[in-house]
């Protein structure tokens, strides 16, 4: 990370000098992708002399340099007579820069290596006019199989909820994130393990970017049209949940073998799901990656098209957090809860299960949530928010219980007592102090948000519906419960 960063602002500092024409990064392919597409795009060839492209290994073949995929690199195209200033600028970030070739007008990539040509190959063939796949598809033979499932276990709240709140899935990943320095800088204001997502500042503006990544592979497993779709929500439901507007997402879609129609019919629902997702929440997709033949034995990963969406606050000093922060703060549920298990945490630790339908995608709803969270942030109606997603409501409550040290006592109206685990989508759960309750009722009010009050931050137990815990066995369980898991077999 440390070597991106000071490969990020030679960049900068190259854009500012204006030295340049063109550049791009070294991902997949390596530099055969980057030198091709460059290539491709402006119509025109190319020289390299691979052997003095700087190498972090020695003994490296021609074919190594063209293919090889380590990371921080970025192919540059400078402008005539600018080469030794680019130079300058990389050797005072200490990074390795070197000329390893020319632009032709040829039309082929020529490669040379100790001054002898080892390839030629036309670019355009390889760039732009490559084949494309159009592999069969096949709607899976399982979602036929867990479509109807019936919910009829005698088991109590309790149990269910001290069976989940346990669960890998819920617990804080301290263990991890703590290794990485996430304060390099001073700018970051909402740190790893504060729920929902994460922010920046932005000194020279005084604006905060917001950043979430999501996935819920279960909700993809069922349908992952929807799964993709809901993906998208949940990390602009994140970055919302600070007061930041989102902006745009970037992807990583995990599959197994695409030769198999069932895989690439995931894929192509997933695809689908996102560009229908983004459409509609005005997120548009900026960047993205795609690993694919994720399998063990011939079975391959649930369909985990993982999305990151960043945002933008305009004012720093107004980043939401998503824990309790005051005793005595009203609690107030949005958007409306139906009996929605398909894909639930609930039904993996009771009925260990991956099957159900999948809750109502609406995206209406969705981008009625966010504005009116992001407009009660402007105003400084709100204390915190959170989105309520895997476990329910029960679990999301107990979570801003937990990281914000304080009890709190919920008493929601839901039409079953079971439903304070379903994981309808679009809810977030907010904190209003007294003196703002008016004030905000009118707000949502006024944009026909659904919103109930359903509790108080107080205390030092967590009580919701009947399930109770004490916030300090709680807090016990969520911060060191997953280190327990890992360190038990190191």
């Amino acid at each position: 990370p440390f070597t991106e960063k000071l490969l990020l602002e030679a960049c900068l500092e190259l854009f500012k000098a204006d030295l340049i024409i063109g550049i791009q990064d070294m991902g997949a392919a390596g530099l055969t992708s980057s030198s091709f597409e460059m290539a491709g795009r402006s119509g025109s060839g190319m020289i390299m002399h691979l052997d003095k492209v700087p190498a972090r290994e020695e003994g490296m073949t021609p074919y190594d340099f063209m293919l090889s995929e380590s990371q921080e690199r970025m192919l540059i195209c400078a402008k005539k007579g600018c080469e030794q200033a680019i130079i300058d600028i990389f050797e005072k970030w200490e990074l390795d820069v070197a000329v390893i070739g020319e632009v032709t007008g040829t039309g082929n990539m020529e490669l040379f290596w100790h001054g002898e040509k080892v390839a030629e190959v036309p670019v355009q063939p390889v760039s732009e006019q490559a084949p494309v796949l159009d592999r069969p598809v096949k709607e899976p033979e399982y979602l036929k199989e867990i479509d109807n499932i019936t919910l009829d276990k005698k088991i109590s709240n309790q149990e269910a909820f001290d069976m989940m709140f346990s669960d890998m899935e819920v617990v804080d990943k301290s263990w991890v994130y703590s290794q990485y320095d996430s304060m390099v800088q001073t700018n970051t204001i909402k740190g790893p393990g504060s729920l929902d997502g994460s922010s920046i500042r932005i000194k020279e503006t005084g604006r905060a970017l917001a950043m979430s990544a999501d996935c819920n592979t279960r909700f993809c497993y069922i349908n992952p049209q929807l799964g993709a779709a809901a993906a998208v929500m949940e990390s602009g439901r994140n970055v919302a949940m600070t007061g930041a507007v989102p902006k745009a997402i970037t992807d990583c879609l995990n599959f197994g073998n695409p030769q198999n129609p069932e895989v690439m019919w995931q894929f192509k629902e997933c695809c689908e799901g996102i560009k229908k997702a983004c459409s509609a929440l005005n997120t548009p997709v900026i960047g993205g990656n795609v690993s694919l033949y994720n399998e063990t034995n011939g079975v391959g990963v649930f369909p985990t098209p993982s999305i990151a969406m960043v945002g933008v606050n305009e004012d720093a000093n107004k980043v939401l957090p998503s824990a309790f922060q005051k005793n005595g703060s009203t609690i107030y549920l949005l958007g409306d809860t139906k009996a929605e298990f398909g894909g639930s945490l609930f039904m993996k630790k009771v009925y260990g299960k991956v099957a159900g339908t999948h809750p109502e995608v609406d995206f209406e709803k969705e981008l009625k949530l966010w504005n009116l969270v992001i407009e009660a942030n402007k105003q400084g109606l709100l204390n915190a928010a959170k989105d309520v997603n895997v476990g329910g409501l029960a679990i999301s409550a107990a979570k801003m219980a937990v990281v914000g040290n304080k009890g709190v006592e919920i008493i929601a109206p839901l039409n079953d007592a079971k439903d304070i685990f379903s994981e309808t989508l679009s809810r977030a759960i907010v904190e209003v102090s007294y003196e703002n309750e008016e004030a905000f009722e009118n707000l949502v009010s006024s944009v026909g948000q659904y919103c109930i009050k359903i509790g108080k931050v107080q205390g030092d137990t967590i009580i919701i519906n009947g399930v109770t815990k004490s916030l300090e066995d709680a807090r016990n369980i969520y911060f060191n419960r997953f280190k327990e898991v890992i360190e038990q077999d190191l």
